[in-house]
């Protein structure tokens, strides 16, 4: 998987996308927004709140341009996995274990909650690169996407 920002715009994505063709296990991931801002953070940058907006948009922009996915909050993978075409791909960032901070995210969620949103893969950092037991981090992650996953 690579990911490419929707920031740049469909020309960017499609170039994306074709650079790609040659490769046929390779997926391209369009990232909408990124999880450390919230609604409020938007107007900094330039954007109209609301983040669920954005990432809409920004999501359709990627399926038009036939990326293989998008990468979002899981707190948007169950109005995504609504709104975009069957097979897309949807990767959660922002990804905790059960009991961590936030820090500086403001969308986060646990691998079970991505998982039960529809998420089809996650991205799990901080917690994992952190932990004392790296491996045993990695461990219960996959346990508890796993467990999001039979619970839907």
């Amino acid at each position: 998987m690579v990911t490419v920002h929707t920031s740049g715009g469909s020309a960017v994505l499609r170039a994306a996308v074709q650079a790609a063709a040659p490769f046929p296990q390779l997926r391209v991931l369009a990232l909408t927004v990124i999880t450390s801002l919230a609604d409020q953070d938007l107007p900094e940058i330039g954007l109209a709140p609301s983040v669920q907006q954005q990432v809409l948009r920004l999501a359709a922009l990627a399926a038009r341009a036939q990326c293989h996915g998008v990468v979002a909050s899981a707190l948007e993978a169950a109005y995504l996995r609504a709104a975009l075409p069957a097979g897309t791909l949807i990767v959660a960032a922002g990804l905790q274990l059960p009991g961590s901070a936030a820090g500086d995210q403001a969308r986060v969620a646990t691998p079970q909650m991505a998982a039960a949103a529809g998420a089809n893969h996650v991205i799990m950092g901080r917690d994992i690169a952190r932990a004392a037991q790296p491996q045993l981090a990695f461990a219960q992650t996959l346990a508890l996407f796993q467990a999001g996953r039979r619970s839907t």
